[in-house]
């Protein structure tokens, strides 16, 4: 199979890099939104923590199902316009308008209305996610085949979707001041609004100014046909096995499974944190505090981790750039545990530029490194295959996400915290705290122990891309 859409280059151009960005904040963007307006299922719509965990694990096991699907589709799509532009046009319009119509949630309709109204439409979204994510990852990876310039383009993207986490925050100040809106929910049907169509518009941009190159008479892809999807799908689930078998992509998966999801287990208790341990429970003393979490611990991300992590990447190599930034990461986590001070909200926030290296290193290293995987897979299968391998990876973050938001709701009954009472027990409070802090610390150094002998190093990749540089004639 030919890499029909590759840019060889080594320096591909900032305006492709920022038009990759802009994908990237549509797509960190609704995750960060939806992040935030759960909150009001339990907080104002009344929903129970087993429905809250169910929102959060349905959907993404359903989302998880379908990635090596898309991903076997768009590495084998015969078209004028290439393997993934169109279907990165068309997920980004099915994500905005469902996300919008999954938000149109009222109280008066009751708990198990919304409940099943919120899950049917959040399979559709999930879809569209699936359509739009696969494709566009791939993207990313087939923009260049330097070592170096792969990491300055995850980078570049990681520093533009960043801002979704700076801005998403601040939904928390909108949805709960009466200025505002009457109430929550009411202001998060007409924030999704919004947010819907402002990220489908940045969603289509890759798909409009990325260039591909047709592959409509391309003969060594798979065939895609109702008549052959047998066959289809076993070559799918034999390409997974492939993949995984290769062991410095298994080892990115596993490292990001634990990390990634580690903290999202717990992300969701942040605002309990903050209002019920900081605040006594007060949503309106805790004011911007909630926000303030959020939105400084992007800009740390923004304007301090990734200038780092691409610096310290290429004076050490991506792996020791990965084991420091998870190491400080780490203790991050560690101060977040002592500087949460009923009395001095302000004292997290000094811990916040150390904890953000740990998912703000993640995907500009595992990205990057996953696309020199590429490179190593096609010189054993002879195939480029950046779709599948993308699906695997996120297949491995979605699947892990929908495992932490069941673990969520768990850990929530577990520690017999009830979101929306006016208090809580101690116990409550102290349980979610240990969870906060111990969870991500134990997955982190867990997946600093897997990484630990990672040896897809510089050299080697350098090798890898000298003998497909002969193979394909350009030696």
């Amino acid at each position: 199979m030919s890499n029909n859409n590759s840019n060889t280059k080594e320096i591909v151009p900032m305006g492709q890099k920022i038009a990759f960005g802009l994908g990237m904040l549509a797509n960190q963007m609704f995750p960060a939104a939806l992040g935030i307006f759960m909150v009001v299922l339990v907080e104002d719509l009344k929903f129970p923590a087993w429905m809250w965990g169910m929102l959060f694990f349905l959907p993404r096991i359903f989302d998880a199902f379908i990635d090596p699907i898309m991903g076997f589709i768009t590495d084998n799509t015969r078209s004028v316009w290439g393997r993934r532009r169109q279907y990165v046009f068309i997920g980004a319009i099915i994500m905005g308008i469902s996300f919008v119509v999954m938000w149109q949630l009222y109280r008066e309709n009751g708990i198990d209305y919304n409940f099943w109204f919120f899950l049917l439409w959040s399979f559709v979204f999930y879809i569209g996610l699936s359509v739009f994510s696969v494709p566009y990852v791939a993207m990313g990876y087939e923009m260049s085949d330097d070592f170096h310039e792969r990491t300055s383009i995850m980078a570049i993207s990681q520093w533009i979707g960043q801002w979704a986490w700076v801005i998403a925050p601040w939904f928390w100040v909108v949805m709960y001041d009466p200025t505002w809106f009457p109430n929550a929910d009411t202001a998060t049907r007409t924030l999704a609004v919004w947010v819907g169509i402002s990220c489908m518009i940045l969603a289509m941009i890759p798909a409009i100014f990325i260039r591909s190159k047709s592959t409509i008479d391309e003969e060594s892809f798979s065939p895609l046909t109702f008549r052959t999807i047998g066959g289809s799908l076993k070559e799918i689930f034999e390409s997974f096995k492939e993949a995984f078998v290769n062991k410095p992509f298994r080892k990115l998966c596993i490292a990001t499974f634990l990390i990634f999801n580690a903290f999202n287990t717990v992300a969701g208790f942040t605002f309990f944190i903050v209002v019920y341990y900081l605040f006594n429970g007060n949503t309106s003393d805790a004011g911007i505090w909630p926000t303030l979490f959020g939105c400084v611990g992007a800009l740390a991300t923004t304007f301090i981790v990734i200038p780092i992590v691409a610096l310290i990447s290429k004076k050490t190599g991506k792996k020791n750039a990965f084991l420091i930034c998870q190491g400080i990461s780490v203790f991050g986590y560690i101060l977040l545990w002592f500087l949460f001070i009923p009395g001095k909200p302000y004292m997290f926030l000094f811990a916040l530029p150390f904890f953000s290296f740990g998912i703000g290193s993640l995907f500009t290293l595992m990205m990057s490194m996953t696309a020199d995987v590429c490179d190593m897979d096609e010189l054993s299968s002879g195939k480029r295959r950046e779709g599948i391998f993308g699906a695997i990876y996120w297949w491995m973050v979605k699947f892990g996400f929908a495992i932490a938001g069941l673990l969520t709701g768990i850990i929530m009954s577990f520690v017999d915290f009830h979101p929306g009472a006016a208090t809580q027990t101690e116990g409550a409070v102290t349980g979610l705290r240990l969870f906060f802090s111990g969870i991500p610390i134990l997955g982190t150094l867990i997946a600093m122990w897997v990484m630990r002998n990672y040896n897809l190093t510089e050299e080697k990749a350098q090798e890898i891309k000298k003998e497909l540089d002969a193979r394909k004639g350009k030696l």
